[in-house]
């Protein structure tokens, strides 16, 4: 049997922690392993604990969200971050992106969404709801990177493929289905892609594909 999904709660209201742990705890899958009130105490517990994934509200006392993200990344890079955010922060989740964040989830998600969001971060693939995508993109100037079209180009006709899926929301499982190929190989061509886009994660390139156009 698998191991569990160790999962770090943190969140300055106490309410929304045990909302949380509501939903995941019964999961036979995930372990709850620990909570934290500020950012930095996530960070200590994220080091001391090494979760696989750590669900991280973007404001948080003490330590901002964003800046114990940026700790998090550099003492436990093992840790897979998600932040939790609520519908109009999209300023502060544009930097959590920069950051290294693998992923964005509105703090009123349905039930199952939060458990695919969990899934998916363990799995080492990226989460990013329609909603927080648009967010992002209109933030964004028109401008600010006119030759992202340049950038795709260095990609093969399949590495596209795969890409954009990936800016779709599909599961490394998902697309090697839809593109007959093996999971392994639907890795392998996202590490890929990763290294030629010069993106630090998924969400950094589906982002781009989103801004090329190529997916609504």
């Amino acid at each position: 049997m698998a191991e569990p999904i160790r999962v770090l709660i943190a969140d300055d209201d106490r309410l929304v922690r045990a909302g949380i742990g509501l939903i995941l705890k019964p999961l036979a899958d995930v372990e709850i392993v620990g909570e934290a009130g500020n950012g930095r105490e996530a960070v200590e517990l994220t080091v001391r604990l090494r979760p696989d994934v750590v669900l991280l509200d973007i404001q948080m006392p003490v330590l901002t969200g964003l800046a114990a993200l940026r700790e998090i990344r550099v003492l436990a890079p093992a840790s897979t971050v998600l932040m939790l955010t609520t519908f109009g922060e999209s300023a502060y989740v544009t930097e959590a992106l920069s950051g290294g964040a693998a992923g964005f989830l509105l703090k009123d998600s349905a039930v199952d969404e939060l458990e695919r969001a969990v899934r998916v971060a363990a799995a080492g693939e990226a989460f990013l709801t329609p909603s927080i995508t648009r967010q992002i993109l209109d933030r964004l100037p028109t401008n600010s990177e006119p030759d992202v079209g340049e950038r795709l180009a260095v990609l093969s006709d399949r590495e596209r493929e795969v890409l954009v899926l990936v800016a779709q929301g599909l599961s490394n499982v998902a697309i090697g289905e839809q593109l007959w190929i093996t999971e392994g190989t639907v890795k392998t061509h996202v590490s890929r892609i990763l290294t030629k886009l010069g993106c630090e994660n998924r969400v950094q390139a589906a982002l781009l594909v989103h801004r090329a156009g190529l997916v609504g």
